[in-house]
């Protein structure tokens, strides 16, 4: 499969901060990825670096052999990426339907293949974003990346603080998008398990570093190296 994604020695941060020293990686046209690692490793700066909101110190971001380095975060969300932050970013004083076609692209994903996806959403299409619960709102937020029709989908942390139903429904959903959508997807997420049986490839990261790669299933049959450098994360995750 060509490469969709390629990062060349990246070197990116905050401020007068590097979180990312020099950090290569590609992503297949299809392929899901799960970037994993302790808290404050560089994960959310990794994707928060491909979409273009931290400082870059040097290195190239290329997709679809484009050179994507020096566009702007709007460029890039035109020129393929989808994103799902950790805040989410929902439009609270919009309607769902509103949040949903704001920023629509043409392509497959319409809005009656995202309500075929999260149904809850068109339960609540008219309901504003801040009358939604916290899983509405990350289902909401997928949902607008979507409407984006990406090549190249980046979800940081999208089960973070939701309850463990509401966790595999959405789990759920992506499986779906990855599998029989073939959406390219980086994953970051805590739930190293859950996340593993999703996607086709890891990466774990220490100090903005990639430590070690590996196949998902490979990971999951053999977890040492998620003990090794998780510790206590993997083991609450196995649950």
């Amino acid at each position: 499969m060509p490469d969709l994604l390629e990062l060349d020695n990246l070197r990116a941060g905050h401020g007068e901060a590097v979180v990312i020293p020099d950090l290569s990686l590609r992503l297949a046209e299809g392929e899901a990825l799960a970037v994993l690692g302790r808290n404050g490793v560089g994960k959310t700066t990794l994707l928060d670096s491909i979409i273009g909101v931290t400082r870059r110190f040097g290195g190239t971001v290329r997709l679809a052999g484009r050179d994507v380095t020096r566009l702007s975060p709007e460029a890039r969300a035109h020129a393929g990426i989808g994103w799902v932050p950790q805040e989410r970013n929902i439009f609270r004083s919009l309607t769902v339907e509103e949040n949903l076609t704001a920023i629509a692209r043409p392509g497959k994903w319409t809005l009656a293949r995202v309500y075929e996806m999260f149904p809850r959403l068109a339960e609540r299409r008219s309901n504003m974003g801040n009358q939604l619960s916290g899983g509405e709102q990350q289902m909401l937020a997928v949902g607008r990346a979507l409407m984006l029709n990406p090549r190249l989908l980046l979800l940081d942390e999208p089960t973070e603080g939701l309850a463990p139903i509401i966790i595999e429904q959405l789990l759920a959903s992506i499986r779906r998008i990855i599998r029989d959508e073939g959406m390219a997807t980086i994953i970051v997420e805590q739930h190293a398990r859950k996340i593993l049986k999703v996607t086709d490839r890891a990466v774990i990261l220490d100090r903005g570093a990639i430590v070690h790669q590996a196949a998902s299933a490979a990971l999951l049959a053999d977890p040492a190296p998620l003990e090794q450098h998780l510790g206590v994360i993997a083991k609450g995750a196995a649950a």
